[in-house]
């Protein structure tokens, strides 16, 4: 992703910044990447994707979802979606990137980018926020249990799991 400003390299999680400029995503822009998902079928990865690949509103076009592992696929054309949680807005499964902390909350995302996201908000010691035009960024909406320091480590250590997953 642009926009994060340069990375200051102080020994923490080899090269987590320092500082953090909101750049202004919202969890629905992270969607068009692909969100990684608990196959139905096998239970390993699959992937949910814009269906065909061209772009489109992200709350209605399809969307599709594929297994590499055991070849499931399907398609949906979403009447509906629920953004927020731990499962995929479209299918409704539950996301590959997901780790306990902080006393049984969870850590999700949906996708890479996510997850460096993620990392980058949580590790940076000093926080800017720039106004956001329409609704809140996703940094702004996350739980305050994830952006206080007192959990910070804890949190790390769960993104540090989410980001073991992606090569596991």
């Amino acid at each position: 992703m642009t926009g994060m400003g340069p990375v200051v390299d102080d020994g923490r999680m080899g090269g987590v910044p320092e500082r953090f400029e909101d750049p202004l995503i919202r969890l629905y822009a992270l969607a068009d990447e692909g969100i990684l998902v608990v196959c139905p079928r096998c239970r390993g990865r699959a992937v949910v994707v814009p269906w065909p690949d061209r772009g489109g509103d992200v709350f209605e076009s399809p969307r599709r979802l594929a297994c590499a592992g055991c070849g499931h696929v399907a398609t949906v054309v979403p009447e509906w979606s629920e953004w927020g949680g731990a499962t995929d807005p479209y299918f409704g499964l539950p996301l590959w990137l997901r780790a306990r902390c902080c006393g049984g909350r969870t850590v999700w995302a949906f996708n890479e980018s996510h997850v460096d996201l993620l990392e980058r908000f949580v590790g940076a010691r000093v926080r800017e926020r720039r106004a956001s035009p329409g609704t809140m960024s996703l940094v702004a909406r996350l739980p305050r249990w994830m952006k206080t320091a007192k959990n910070r480590d804890e949190v790390l250590r769960a993104i540090g799991a989410l980001r073991a997953s992606l090569t596991g």
